[in-house]
Formats: C-alpha cells, structure tokens, sequence
C-alpha cells in the first residue's frame, strides 16, 4: 500500500486547494502548534504566531534560552499546525456525527533569528496581531535591545503546506 502525503488531505473533498485560503487561516487563527524532536522524543510547542505573506514564513518566540532553541539547533526539521473549530453537528448515529473545522498543516525548516531587524520585524509582527488597535511609541514602549537579549524569535521557512475545512450546515 502506498503511504499517502503528508501534505494531501485524505479527505480530497474537503481540501482547500488555493493558496489564499490557506494564507487566510494563517492570518486569522490565534495559536499554532510546533512539533518538533528532540533525539527520538517528539513533542508539540503551542504558541502565538505571524504569518508573513511576503516572505512565507511563520514567526514565533521563546525564552532566550530552553528545549525549544537548543532542538532547533540540532534539528531544524518542523511540522507546524493550526486549526479552528466551528459547531458541533449531530447526527442520527454515532458514526455521523461531527464538527465544523477548518486547519492547516506546514512543514518546512524553522532557525533562529540572528538578524536584529528580522528579529524586532517577526516581534513586531506578533505584537501587530494580537493587539491591532495599539501602536509602539504611542501605546506601549516600542520593543528595545534588552527584550531582544530575553527572546529567541524563530522563523519558520514554509517549504510546503496544505489545509482543509468542514463548512458550517446550511
């Protein structure tokens, strides 16, 4: 038996197949997943991310220093998901019942930022997401050389990806 892509939905009909939806879920889901392994151990690092179009890549953070940075280190290799779960649907048997969703999956190679303009760009662009309506200099102080010292920020070089979705009934 062939083993199927990881990057193809078993379920075809359910398949986003254009690459701006796929950017869309990125742009608009709160809290993505990275997997990575640590000599054999597999093991998922929940975070808040950014999707930056421009580049294709995925911005994360972490404590300057932990198991995250120094996996990375060794392995670059990731697996990277997000999802969204709508409502709940019943069904007349156990077998048919389910869940509006939507989720992508990304693989690719993740490194840490050395770069301090990518770095305050990948920080910014968090701060940008999560908290839109504030601006640095105005509503907070803008990010300085000390936060960079406590932070490794990463970037996620998107090799390939996929996505798919279970519309809400109609």
């Amino acid at each position: 038996m062939k083993t199927p892509s990881p990057t193809q939905p078993r379920r075809r009909d359910r398949a986003l197949q254009d690459d701006p939806g796929i950017e869309a879920l990125l742009h608009r889901l709160p809290v993505g997943f990275i997997a990575l392994s640590d000599q054999d151990q597999p093991y998922l690092n929940p975070n808040l991310f950014w999707y930056e179009a421009a580049s294709r890549r995925i911005y994360f953070h972490t404590a300057a220093k932990g198991r995250t940075r120094d996996t990375v280190q060794r392995n670059p290799r990731v697996c990277f998901s997000a999802a969204e779960m709508g409502s709940l649907i019943p069904a007349d048997t156990a077998l048919e019942f389910s869940t509006a969703y939507a989720s992508v999956i990304v693989f690719g190679r993740v490194r840490v930022v050395d770069d301090e303009a990518e770095q305050r760009r990948g920080l910014q662009g968090l701060l940008d997401k999560y908290f839109p309506d504030l601006q640095p200099g105005v509503d907070y102080r803008p990010i300085v050389d000390d936060e960079l010292a406590q932070t490794s920020v990463y970037a996620i070089d998107i090799e390939t990806w996929s996505a798919k979705q279970k519309p809400e009934p109609t």
